[in-house]
């Protein structure tokens, strides 16, 4: 297979899961407070929106490298 079709393919499976996930958290740790060799830290818990413009760019730029790989 042709490295422009797996990577086309790889971009609109992409930007279909960020339709369907629409975010995702992570869980961070941060340090409070430090004190010598005591240290007291937190973890926060982020999450991260994924834009609709980027999966739908995503699924664009995914056909357009399919197109252009078979016309070469």
């Amino acid at each position: 297979m042709k490295a422009s079709l797996i990577v086309g393919v790889l971009l609109i499976v992409l930007g279909v899961a960020a339709f369907g996930y629409k975010s995702f958290s992570y869980t961070s740790e941060e340090t409070l407070l430090k004190v010598g060799p005591i240290e007291a830290t937190a973890n926060t818990r982020k999450t991260v929106g994924i834009p609709a413009w980027a999966a739908i760019a995503s699924i664009v730029v995914g056909a357009v490298v399919i197109v252009a790989g078979r016309r070469r």
